[in-house]
């Protein structure tokens, strides 16, 4: 009875563990579009931000939202603030007033700026060329983040020509993932 409570408990564990993003760097995920086209997804963060972490815990925590990234984006996570460098349209990004003993806010990373982002949670969409199709900003839970996934996996973005079809593309679908 205890070793049949204990396989379930490993299943459990197993289950919910494998329910994690597999995150890499921006150029990393350039490096693999040469060789294998996928479509980018840049999650923008700071390391203050508490929607941030929701979105990081609730969404991006969710088994289906992480295997659907997994399985059809190259995954970047990406700190706003941080001091990384990036490699992007023959351009390197980087962040020169980045003080590591700053608490709390920081500057503004170049990459950061040059996606025009300022808010923060923001969630970026590359296509499979690297082109930059769009920022989707502030915290979305399990069935927002499901239908920008989709929209852009499926290309029907392409088919947008004004603004009310997108909405009765929103209008339209119907979320799948439970969470």
């Amino acid at each position: 009875m205890v070793s049949r409570s204990l396989l379930i408990l490993f299943v459990g564990f197993s289950f919910f563990a494998t329910a994690q993003v597999k995150w890499m760097s921006f150029d990393e995920a350039l490096t693999a579009q040469k060789t294998s086209p996928r479509s980018i997804i840049v999650d923008v963060y700071t390391t203050w931000c508490g929607p941030c972490k929701m979105l990081d815990k609730n969404t991006f925590g969710n088994a289906e939202v992480s295997a659907f990234i997994n399985e059809n984006f190259y995954p970047v996570k990406f700190n706003a603030e941080g001091n990384s460098k990036v490699n992007f349209n023959g351009n390197v990004f980087e962040n020169p007033q980045y003080d590591p003993s700053r608490q709390g806010r920081n500057a503004r990373h170049q990459f950061t700026a040059y996606l025009g982002i300022t808010g923060y949670p923001t969630v970026a969409f590359f296509d499979e060329n690297a082109n930059y199709l769009a920022p989707i900003v502030g915290y979305q839970n399990v069935q927002q983040m499901e239908f920008y996934l989709k929209l852009f996996v499926s290309g029907d973005y392409k088919k947008f020509t004004s603004q009310q079809d997108f909405t009765n593309y929103f209008k339209n679908f119907k979320a799948q993932f439970k969470g």
